[in-house]
């Protein structure tokens, strides 16, 4: 494949050295890999990671108002257990630390895992997975729902929280609602392909559009010739709606007794007359003035619901390479949510 790349086996580093050296703020490790940066003693630090591939998730995300350090994996290869481990003894504070997951088996093992070792550190952690793809129940790498776009609302909303000096319970806490609460759908017109091997992912016919794809190319829960972006908004959100109220159990860290426990989470039903955060978010070749039309029409379904979107992020958030496609994230969010929403931040791709 061609592209702006210098050896396929080194993307993901360079990519991270060219971000730290655009922020001065942002420091490197090497060897295990993670991204981080100076935090106050006085604030819970917050940490994500995964593959690479997603950018500007989740590297691009760290800094004031959001993520204290970021693990990136290779291209599409989760992160392993001693990035999670060194980047949290490096940043962690007398409040503790704060992992963000999706809802990847491989992830998922490696940082509860490092949950663990930094648990038999007497290092206070909590624990978030996000799985807000509605896709499909179960895919090839989870049990349950996917992790997707919905990743930064949760990095974002928790980020302020901690930034304002949430605890680490009340951000823990704080995070499991905004997962709760969060959906996301994502569409491919043209499938992505990993630098290594130069092959896309899954073949699409002229025409056709692969509905409900994962972002790291997995194929979707279907297939169908492609009409026009409005009705293919009108589908995702039917989606959405439809897919609002889902059962739910996670894992969740038992910091007293040190094991994990599978706990229930109430869920957030989508409806009428109710406050939405939305994201119509790139998956890494659709131009932004299309992404633009999709939200128009996201706009007008909500309108219909009596969804009121109160805030809106429309770009690129969490990619996919170079997919063509976009994602829909809903997020039924209340006040305090849209409050910390509005707080300032000040990372690589979110400035306000």
């Amino acid at each position: 494949m061609k592209g702006l790349i210098n050896s396929a086996n080194n993307v993901a580093l360079e990519q991270v050295k060219g971000l730290v050296a655009s922020r001065q703020e942002l420091k490197l490790n090497e060897q295990p890999r993670y991204v981080w940066h100076e935090l106050s003693p006085n604030q819970v630090a917050l940490i994500s990671g995964g593959a690479s591939g997603h950018e500007p998730l989740h590297t691009g995300f760290v800094g004031k108002g959001m993520l204290t350090g970021a693990c990136p994996g290779e291209i599409f290869t989760r992160v392993t257990p001693d990035q999670i481990y060194e980047c949290a003894s490096r940043v962690n504070t007398d409040q503790g630390v704060l992992f963000f997951v999706q809802n990847y088996i491989g992830d998922i093992i490696n940082f509860k895992l490092a949950t663990e070792l930094l648990h038999a550190d007497d290092i206070q952690v909590g624990y978030v997975l996000i799985d807000d793809d509605v896709a499909v129940s179960d895919s090839l790498f989870t049990r349950g729902r996917r992790g997707a776009a919905g990743t930064v609302l949760l990095e974002k909303i928790v980020g302020a929280a901690a930034q304002q000096g949430y605890s680490l319970e009340a951000c823990e806490a704080l995070g499991r609602r905004v997962a709760n609460s969060c959906r996301s759908i994502a569409v491919a017109l043209k499938p992505c392909a990993v630098p290594a091997s130069g092959i896309p992912t899954f073949t699409l016919n002229d025409g056709e559009v692969e509905f409900g794809v994962g972002i790291h190319g997995e194929p979707g829960s279907e297939r169908f010739d492609y009409t026009n972006a409005d009705d293919l908004v009108d589908k995702m959100f039917d989606a959405l709606k439809e897919n609002s109220d889902f059962e739910r159990s996670v894992s969740h860290w038992n910091r007293k007794d040190g094991v994990w426990d599978e706990v229930d989470s109430s869920i957030a039903k989508f409806e009428p007359n109710q406050d939405y955060i939305a994201i119509v978010n790139g998956l890494g070749s659709t131009p932004v003035s299309q992404l633009y039309i999709a939200y128009k029409q996201l706009f007008n379904n909500c309108q219909n619901e009596n969804y009121h979107i109160a805030r809106n992020m429309v770009g690129n958030y969490c990619t996919a390479i170079d997919m063509q496609g976009f994602s829909i994230t809903l997020l039924k969010a209340d006040k305090e949510m849209i409050e910390l929403f509005d707080a300032p931040v000040d990372t690589a791709e979110l400035r306000w």
